[in-house]
């Protein structure tokens, strides 16, 4: 089937279920309307489905190639993302003092997730980049503004972040990279990283790497970290590109998905050491890395629902073609989508993919309130909502871009399960996400223990209260709606509970981190549940053919949001299970 980009359906669900419409009557956006953003995203969807859609399978079959050092992405990668440079794209969410556009967060979400529905393996690198600049805007030295920051936002050159170590993954108080001064003011790095996403490649001139290290007598633990800009390529005076720095791509790794996207181990330092440059301030990189981890968080929530979006495009088009069994009393093969066990699987796949939208634009939206608001105690509560949902847009909709994926692989049968229909590419491509870019258990665990805790659980409530606003709405919808006002009512008093519960048990760790990933399920089947009532509600009252968005919403209210009181059990009661009783069943 031939991808098609959901622009109409992704700006409505900004518009309502994310709340950008509400934001921009307020005059959050300034002189950003509707037309802007439309345009850009309309712009950004014909690239996705013209240049970049058209290098997914190429990317799968053809991978990234590694020789001596150096690694050739798949043939057209180059191309594509020069000339996705040349337009300007990079540029989307910069600041206009280094040849950014300056838009908002919430315009950037949506090409973000634009890139990964044509290719998640391409838009990884542009991922990257962007948080490289906002990591750098907002804790770079002036001179590493004005040397390094044009070039990125140009697109011209790009850059990576430099974690994983092989003993040290999510505990990064392992971390046993080295950082020397010199006495230029400047500091010599050696060590290995590992995973590292595009760290080397040819789609541009240069590519700068934000490494952790550790400085000589840095005090134990995370608070001894620093961050360093390491170049692969080192400045003259002059601006020009000079020497290559003393840094190395040692191998690429073969992996389940995403091919196109090089995963190498980088080696810094095998000579005198890879010049680096202090980003913010010594023992404080960690601060200053997780500025960039977020919003890559958040993108990464976004790649899940590109891939359930991909993969649901697919299912539903072969469903539509497939002809198998008789439906309705029917004298010759109906089409598969007339079966209420396909339907079903496609309704679970649409459901479920726009309520992660729904979360994730939601997130951008409070990103955006956060950083535009005029007001500081709205700043601060706006920062504190999309501090509590990021954790719930990346874990969730990663969760879901799996089991979307694998749902199109059944929707498609035998035929799924080879290779010619991309039904399993989509489900390859998914499975890292809920690793990557801090596990969905660790994601859990944040939520649990962190955000709840907010100004004494005020943001948790907020987003509560916001539900119950659309519940009241919904009951005095007609009949279109069915059950959904009393499903998701159901749904939101268990989440109560279970709030809160993990609020009661702050001190019981065992409880907190058993029930910690199906709180976060809970907490996202409730909250897209709600998203796709805001849309709903939406369509009812506008002019246009809402039956898409009354029938998702009805859907996912009668038939997923049913899980939500077996979740709040597992929160409240499943840590007995997982602790002595478990031994038994868990002994080598």
């Amino acid at each position: 089937m031939t991808y098609r980009a959901p622009v109409a359906e992704m700006l409505f669900t900004l518009d309502h279920a994310a709340g950008l419409a509400r934001a921009r009557s307020e005059g959050l956006y300034g002189d950003i309307d509707t037309e802007t953003v439309a345009a850009v995203i309309e712009q950004a969807g014909a690239f996705a489905t013209d240049i970049i859609a058209p290098l997914n399978r190429v990317g799968d079959r053809e991978g990234a190639r590694f020789s001596d050092g150096a690694v050739t992405t798949a043939p057209g990668y180059a191309q594509a993302y020069r000339t996705w440079s040349a337009a300007g794209w990079n540029a989307v969410s910069a600041e206009e003092a280094h040849g950014g556009q300056a838009l908002p967060t919430a315009v950037w979400a949506l090409t973000s997730e634009l890139w990964a529905q044509g290719s998640m393996a391409f838009g990884l690198c542009p991922l990257l980049t962007h948080g490289g600049i906002e990591c750098l805007e907002r804790h770079g030295s002036d001179e590493i503004k004005r040397i390094y920051l044009p070039k990125l936002v140009a697109g011209e050159w790009t850059a990576t972040m430099n974690l994983t170590e092989p003993q040290a993954g999510t505990d990064l108080a392992l971390l046993r990279t080295r950082a020397e001064r010199a006495d230029d003011g400047s500091y010599r790095i050696k060590g290995q990283k590992i995973f590292i996403t595009y760290g080397e490649h040819d789609m541009a001139e240069n590519i700068l790497h934000l490494v952790l290290a550790r400085l000589p007598n840095a005090p134990e633990g995370v608070r001894g970290i620093s961050l360093f800009l390491v170049p692969k390529r080192l400045i003259e005076e002059g601006g020009e590109l000079g020497a290559r720095n003393d840094l190395v791509c040692a191998g690429i790794e073969h992996k389940l998905g995403i091919h196109g996207s090089p995963t190498c181990t980088m080696v810094f330092g095998e000579g005198e050491g890879a010049i680096g440059y202090l980003v913010g301030e010594e023992n404080r990189g960690l601060a200053c890395m997780f500025t960039m981890m977020n919003n890559a968080r958040l993108a990464v929530g976004l790649q899940g629902v590109a891939i359930a979006e991909r993969a649901t495009q697919a299912a539903l088009a072969y469903a539509h073609e497939r002809r198998q069994g008789r439906s309705g009393g029917s004298l010759s093969p109906s089409p598969i989508v007339a079966h209420p066990d396909v339907r079903r699987m496609l309704m679970t796949m649409r459901a479920l993919t726009a309520a992660a939208r729904g979360i994730c634009y939601r997130a951008a939206v409070e990103l955006d309130r956060a950083n535009r608001a005029t007001d500081d105690v709205e700043r601060k509560a706006a920062h504190e909502r999309a501090s509590l949902l990021i954790p719930i847009a990346k874990a969730f909709s990663t969760d879901i871009g799996c089991e979307v994926a694998s749902l199109g692989l059944q929707v498609h049968g035998g035929m799924g399960y080879v290779e010619e229909t991309g039904a399993a590419q989509h489900l390859r491509d998914a499975r890292i996400a809920p690793i990557y870019e801090g596990t969905n258990g660790v994601q859990a665990i944040d939520l649990a223990t962190r955000k709840l805790a907010q100004s004494d659980g005020a943001s948790a409530e907020e987003v509560l209260a916001s539900i119950e606003e659309t519940i009241s709405r919904l009951r005095a919808t007609g009949p279109a709606l069915g059950d959904s006002a009393a499903r998701l009512a159901e749904a939101k008093a268990a989440l109560g509970r279970a709030t809160a519960f993990m609020r009661e048990a702050a001190n019981d760790q065992a409880a907190i981190l058993a029930g910690a990933t199906p709180y976060l399920r809970l907490f996202g089947l409730t909250l897209g549940g709600a998203a796709l009532a805001e849309n709903a509600l939406a369509a009812m009252g506008s002019n246009q053919d809402g039956g898409a968005y009354v029938a998702l919403a009805r859907f996912h209210a009668e038939n997923l949001l049913g899980g939500t009181e077996g979740l709040a059990r597992a929160v409240i009661s499943g840590a007995a299970s997982l602790g002595e009783a478990a031994d038994a069943a868990l002994a080598l």
